[in-house]
C-alpha cells in the first residue's frame, strides 16, 4: 500500500523535519516497515553533503544477519581513502549509526567518478550527494528513524517521504525510499503503486550508464527522471514524458533542489491529496497526513488523472 508525502515552503526556510516526521508519522498504517525522508536544505557553501551507508539494518526475524561494527568501520576508512584519493577533501565527518554516515566534502562538481569509486568498497551505497539534499532512509516507523538521525530540527524549505509496505523486495534500507536520482546532486524520488515495464525499461537505461542500487520498481522513476535531466530536458517534460512511457498504475512526487512535482497516471488509481496556497504547497496519500501540521480549517482537493503539477521554492 505505502505513504507518500511532500511539502515546500514558498520563499522560506522552516522546520521541515519536524513537518515530515509528523506527516509520515501520520502514514505509519500505511507502511510500518521503513521510512525515508529527502530533505533540501538551505545551501550555505560550496561543499556537498554525502550521505551514505556502509552495511544493512535489518528487520527482526529476517535471514539476513547485522555484521559488526568493526567491518563498518573497515569500509568507513576505505571509503576515506577513495575519496582522498580523488583530489577530494573530507571537511566534516559524523557518524550517525554504526553503519550510516554523514560527510561534508570539498571536491568539483563533477560527482559520477567520485559516486563510483567510493561505491566500489564492499556494501556501501550512497543515498544523496549534493548541495541542499539529505536523503536519510531505515527500518521503522517515521518517529524511530526521525529520532535516530536527529531529523527532528532540520530545516530547509522542502522535502518529500514515503512509509513502506514491502511487497515486492526485502526489508532492508536499500528497497526503502526515497530514491536518489544518480548521479544528479538534488534529485530525489518517492512512489506508491506498481510498474510493469520495470525490467525492460530498467535494461535500456543501463544500457545508456544508468546505475542502480535495487529491484524495486520505484528506482526506476528516480533513474528515469535522472536521465532526462541528463540530457538537459526541464523536470516539468520530463514527468510529463514518465506518464506516457512508465507502464501501471502510480502516483509520484519528485523533488530537486528548488523544485517539488507531482504526477499521477492516466488511471488515477493511487491516491492523493493536495492543499495549496501562495505560501505552502503540501501533499499527501491521505488528508490526515496534511491535517497533521494544518490542523486548522483547509481546503484540499484531488489532482486529476494525468496530471502533472511543479511548485517552486
Amino acid at each position: 500500500m505505502c505513504g507518500i508525502a511532500g511539502l515546500i515552503h514558498r520563499g522560506k526556510s522552516t522546520n521541515v523535519g519536524g513537518e515530515m516526521k509528523d506527516m509520515l508519522q501520520s502514514l505509519k498504517h500505511r507502511g510500518p516497515d521503513s521510512t525515508g525522508y529527502a530533505l533540501y536544505g538551505d545551501i550555505k557553501s560550496d561543499d556537498y553533503i554525502l550521505r551514505f551507508k556502509v552495511g544493512e539494518n535489518v528487520k527482526e526475524g529476517s535471514s539476513a544477519i547485522n555484521e559488526d561494527s568493526s567491518v563498518y568501520d573497515k569500509r568507513r576508512e576505505q571509503v576515506n581513502s577513495q575519496i582522498t584519493s580523488m583530489g577530494a577533501t573530507i571537511v566534516e565527518e559524523e557518524k550517525v549509526t554504526p553503519y550510516s554516515f554523514r560527510y561534508v566534502i570539498s571536491c568539483n562538481d563533477d560527482l559520477l567518478e567520485l559516486a563510483q569509486k567510493i561505491e566500489t568498497v564492499e556494501m556501501t551505497e550512497i543515498l544523496s550527494f549534493g548541495r541542499s539534499l539529505e536523503l536519510v532512509k531505515d527500518i521503522g516507523d517515521a518517529s524511530v528513524v526521525a529520532d535516530q538521525y536527529n531529523l527532528g530540527n532540520f530545516n530547509g524549505t522542502h522535502g518529500i517521504g514515503h512509509t513502506r509496505m514491502a511487497t515486492e523486495s526485502g526489508v532492508d534500507i536499500r528497497s526503502a525510499h526515497p530514491f536518489w536520482g544518480y548521479p544528479y546532486s538534488d534529485v530525489s524520488v518517492v512512489h506508491n503503486g506498481q510498474l510493469t515495464n520495470y525490467w525492460n525499461t530498467r535494461r535500456i537505461l543501463e544500457k545508456k550508464g544508468m546505475r542502480f542500487m535495487s529491484e524495486c520498481d520505484s528506482e526506476l522513476i528516480a533513474v528515469y527522471i535522472a536521465n532526462k535531466i541528463r540530457k538537459g530536458i526541464g523536470l516539468e517534460e520530463a514527468m510529463r514524458t514518465s506518464l506516457e512511457d512508465l507502464d501501471g498504475v502510480f502516483t509520484y512526487l519528485v523533488a530537486t533542489k528548488d523544485k517539488l512535482g507531482m504526477a499521477k497516471d492516466y488511471m488515477a488509481a493511487k491516491p492523493m491529496v493536495l492543499y495549496e496556497s501562495d505560501e505552502l504547497v503540501v501533499l499527501a496519500s491521505e488528508e490526515v497526513a496534511i491535517r497533521s501540521i494544518l490542523p486548522h480549517e483547509i481546503d484540499t482537493h484531488d489532482p486529476f488523472e494525468g496530471e502533472v503539477k511543479v511548485w517552486q521554492a
